[in-house]
């Protein structure tokens, strides 16, 4: 017995000791800070936030790898106790939903046949892209619904994805598993800076609004009845409705596919509507806006342009300001049209709007007299957007403008504004180096000017190959002249200064598809003349952070914004986001998208640090999915009366609007609201 017990005693005593020497040798230290912050986290590993599971996120976040507010279900209150324990400041993270492009589902689409194989998206993907006539349509099987931690997603009556907002948290664990990109996520800042892309469902209207407003969207809500959210439908791409609906040229209407049956529903008309309907009730109904993020932001120009460019950076989360010349703002809307065309309380309420989120103005205050770039940037300013118009608009606000008010930096001058200070007598005796931007056969001409007057070297800078050049500038890039060079294929894609003054250019190599490619080569330059009679749309901000104190020597630098303006990426910072200037009517639309695609390029560029294009534009592509003929509709005559029109006089005797459309009524607005046809890229409402 005693012999049993002590050799239980032994075998008890060896496998403690043997346990004791495996745990020192396999022992796994755990970090108590990741303890702490995994008991933080909700635990759904859902995989939102981009790491393996919950614990996987807690190592990151303890080793400073991700931010400690990228847990998309905890939300902000996680986030700030995630916060507390790594000693870090937390700022609130703009929330992420799961979005359904679709609006057709199977049933409702044309077919091309009939599938009866797993259900599964993914699967029926496979055979042929899938049942749908449509090649980007919503296959119907539900897969997102299945893989769906959170149950936020369900199939709605016509078998499409319905989102639960309440419950989505914007993991994208949906948008991994969706095979057609059917369901993306969205925020309010991308729905703010997006544009249709051609693997999107859009409707021809949609396509054609220069603004990129969700037409076939407001005009649903119309229907329903729910006028204030189709308003705030308007206001994610357009912070000027009621201007709009009396002036807009109405390209949407000309794309109206039921022009194929009978008329075009009255698109603009209807916008007006619900943009009186804001006026008439004093309401000002504004859409989301992202919390402050304390960057102050200069807007020069309080035009169409320069309104939008504030108005969706304070949205953003900016703190915008617009320096305006003028005593109102309003720029061509205000001093150019006629007021029996746009009479000024409406303009007055739509700029209203515009200050009601956040933009401060200062009017009267004129470039180059009042403030100048530098002096912006001294002053605590983040960044500086130049929105100043064309030569014609300052002509028109400004018939007596001095030069001095009007150039952004010295050493930075138009071609139109150079040739004027030349013939005033004005030399440049002390500039060393000149950039000139090539603008057709009067380039050498003022080349020699200049070396004429004094300046050591003129650089030409094209952005087409030799052989597209004239003869003389040819030659001289294949043998250079004493004092000129010419640089074929290159754009000048960013400027920087001390002060006020410029000292650099940088410019990079053009290839033969009109991309901007290469590394970027610095040209020491004190002078630089761009082509044309406007200044761009550039954006100044602090080259090196900003100065300590006052008095530090300032360094600026532009960034390239024009990234965001497809059309002329190819032509660098002198590309002009505006082109096709038909009447000042399809300007000022057209200065809505570009102003908006400029506070895309500030907020790309003081989020993420670079500024990407975005790819597969809808409006650049050569041919996007359409039909050409309407079956099985009902016509039916549209609501308002056939627009007034006068004959012009003016050569050509164009067709021109005597005066602005009357008002629609409430009951007309919804009966021609029906008329809509709901248009998908090719769907639309049958019967």
């Amino acid at each position: 017995m005693l012999e049993s017990i002590a050799l239980l005693l032994f075998l008890g005593l060896a496998a403690g000791i043997g346990l004791g020497i495996a745990s020192r040798i396999f022992y796994v230290w755990e970090d108590p800070k990741v303890l702490a912050i995994l008991d933080c986290l909700p635990g759904a590993n859902c995989g939102g936030c981009g790491q393996a599971g919950c614990g996987a996120a807690a190592e990151a976040m303890a080793a400073g790898r991700i931010e400690c507010n990228v847990c998309v279900v905890g939300g902000f209150e996680t986030a700030k106790a995630v916060g507390a324990i790594l000693g870090q400041e937390v700022k609130e993270r703009e929330p992420d939903f799961a979005l359904s492009s679709c609006i057709y589902g199977v049933g409702e689409a044309d077919p091309i046949f009939t599938y009866n194989g797993a259900t599964d998206c993914r699967a029926a993907v496979m055979l042929y892209g899938g049942s749908k006539l449509c090649t980007i349509g919503c296959v119907g099987m539900g897969t997102c619904v299945k893989v769906c931690p959170f149950n936020a997603l369900s199939m709605g009556e016509d078998n499409l994805p319905v989102v639960n907002h309440d419950r989505c948290v914007g993991c994208g664990t949906c948008v991994e598993a969706c095979p057609k990109n059917i369901i993306t996520l969205s925020s309010a800042t991308r729905r703010i800076t997006s544009e249709y892309v051609t693997d999107e469902c859009t409707a021809p209207c949609q396509r054609a609004c220069p603004t990129g407003i969700d037409v076939r969207g407001y005009i649903r809500e119309i229907k329903k009845g729910n006028y204030e959210d189709a308003l705030r439908i308007i206001k994610e791409k357009c912070p000027l409705p009621l201007v709009c609906g009396y002036i807009c040229p109405a390209p949407c209407e000309l794309a109206c596919r039921r022009n194929l049956a009978d008329k075009a529903v009255a698109i603009d008309p209807l916008k007006r509507f619900v943009a009186d309907y804001e006026r008439t009730t004093g309401k000002q109904i504004q859409p989301y806006k992202t919390p402050s993020n304390g960057i102050k932001i200069a807007v020069i120009g309080g035009g169409t342009e320069g309104m939008t460019t504030a108005y969706y950076l304070a949205r953003l989360g900016y703190e915008p300001t617009i320096f305006e010349s003028k005593p109102q703002l309003g720029g061509i809307l205000r001093h150019a049209i006629s007021e029996d065309r746009l009479p000024r309380d409406v303009l007055d309420h739509d700029i209203k709007g515009v200050l009601d989120m956040g933009v401060e103005a200062k009017t009267g205050q004129v470039m180059g007299r009042d403030f100048t770039v530098d002096g912006l940037l001294k002053e605590g300013y983040d960044a500086v957007v130049l929105t100043t118009g064309g030569f014609d608009s300052r002509q028109i606000l400004n018939p007596a403008f001095s030069q001095q008010g009007n150039v952004p930096v010295a050493g930075v001058f138009t071609m139109l504004d150079f040739l004027m200070a030349l013939s005033r007598g004005q030399g440049v005796s002390s500039v060393k180096h000149a950039v000139m931007c090539f603008s057709g056969e009067k380039t050498l001409e003022t080349a020699r000017k200049l070396r004429g007057s004094g300046c050591d070297k003129v650089t030409i800078v094209a952005d087409k190959p030799s052989a597209a050049l004239p003869n003389e500038l040819r030659g001289i890039h294949a043998n250079p002249v004493e004092g000129i060079e010419v640089r074929p294929s290159n754009s000048i894609v960013a400027m920087g200064g001390i002060s006020d003054h410029l000292c650099r250019i940088m410019i990079q190599e053009v290839n033969e598809k009109g991309d901007i490619c290469g590394a970027q080569e610095i040209l020491d330059a004190d002078l630089v003349i761009i082509p044309g009679a406007r200044f761009p749309e550039w954006v100044f901000v602090h080259a090196n952070g900003k100065p300590e104190t006052p008095s530090d020597e300032l360094k600026w630098q532009t960034i390239d914004s024009f990234q965001t303006f497809p059309r002329d990426a190819r032509k660098g910072i002198i590309g002009a986001p505006e082109p096709g200037r038909m009447s000042d009517s399809t300007a000022v639309v057209k200065a809505i998208l570009s102003g908006r695609r400029l506070a895309r390029a500030v907020n790309q560029y003081f989020s993420n640090g670079v500024i990407l294009p975005i790819e597969h534009l809808a409006l650049e592509a050569e041919s996007i999915p359409d039909v050409t003929e309407l079956h099985h509709i009902t016509t039916s005559e549209r609501v308002l009366p056939a627009l007034a029109y006068a004959e012009d006089k003016t050569e050509g005797g164009a067709m021109q609007l005597r005066e602005p459309l009357p008002a629609i009524e409430e009951s007309d607005a919804v009966k021609e609201a029906e008329r809509c046809l709901q248009c998908g890229l090719i769907c639309y409402k049958k019967g």
